[in-house]
């Protein structure tokens, strides 16, 4: 059977700019993966992502700048990662999110949320899924949340979204199950799911508890971790790049269909 080496694969993470996907992209690099970077960014965020990511180790890296609310612009995106001979492993990271009641929640965000956090997971699967299977290797991992295993009050499109990806991703396994073999490392679909995690995505959260302890941010983060996550402890974002690894490797080839949390307990309660 194959071992865990990783070298020489085809990566395609989405939302890598920064935070958990930029981690992510740092990783596969380590392990010798060409890295394709995703993200609407400036220039010279654009740079400093490539930059790190060359640097990590990666024999060979790309941009993507795609809007993932157009279906065609990722049918785009697609045809070009295959033209570079994958992707061997897909990580579909990308998210966005806004908190406000439901009776609040604008129509235009709720579509852009569901856009983003699912509906683009979806379109990058169907074009990827089927070249992994001819290949008899391929990883599909989606990075959710604990919001797809649990809810939170007004978070109702972001919940909805994850909750989605979840499902999304049980069927995938289950279609793609016997595609491969085990010394080709078959094809596996996996979600993690990170609880508090020290991303941007969270700062307005942070920023609007630690107003409550008079800007305090160390006890707004505090604050946080004690209505949830009884480890008390933030992920950081080179956690989940390690666990994204470990479920690239061939040596994870019966492991599909997972919802793995790293979450401090948090759906443990």
């Amino acid at each position: 059977m194959a071992n865990g080496n990783l070298k020489g694969r085809t990566a395609l993470v989405t939302g890598s700019v920064q935070g958990i996907g930029l981690a992510i992209a740092l990783k596969l690099a380590e392990a010798g993966c060409r890295v394709a970077v995703h993200g609407l960014a400036s220039a010279e965020d654009k740079a400093r992502a490539l930059a790190a990511v060359k640097a990590a180790g990666a024999p060979e890296t790309r941009f993507f700048e795609t809007d993932l609310r157009d279906p065609y612009a990722i049918d785009a995106m697609m045809e070009k990662v295959e033209q570079w001979g994958g992707p061997d492993i897909l990580v579909n990271n990308a998210g966005i999110q806004q908190t406000a009641p439901i009776a609040k929640m604008p129509q235009v965000t709720w579509d852009a949320i569901l856009s983003v956090n699912l509906s683009a997971a979806f379109h990058t699967m169907r074009r990827a899924l089927p070249g992994m299977a001819e290949r008899g290797y391929g990883r599909v991992i989606n990075i959710a949340s604990v919001h797809g295993l649990v809810a939170s009050v007004n978070k109702a499109p972001y919940v909805a979204s994850k909750f989605g990806l979840v499902g999304l991703s049980k069927v995938a396994a289950l279609e793609y199950a016997a595609a491969g073999s085990r010394d080709s490392g078959g094809v596996t679909v996996n979600c993690i799911c990170p609880g508090w995690t020290e991303t941007e995505l969270i700062r307005p959260q942070v920023e609007a508890r630690a107003e409550e302890f008079g800007g305090d941010r160390d006890k707004g983060i505090a604050s946080l971790l004690s209505e949830k996550q009884p480890s008390m402890r933030l992920s950081d974002p080179s956690e989940i790049g390690e666990a994204i690894i470990w479920l690239a490797s061939p040596l994870a080839h019966n492991v599909t269909g997972i919802s793995l949390p790293i979450d401090g307990g948090w759906t443990a309660q």
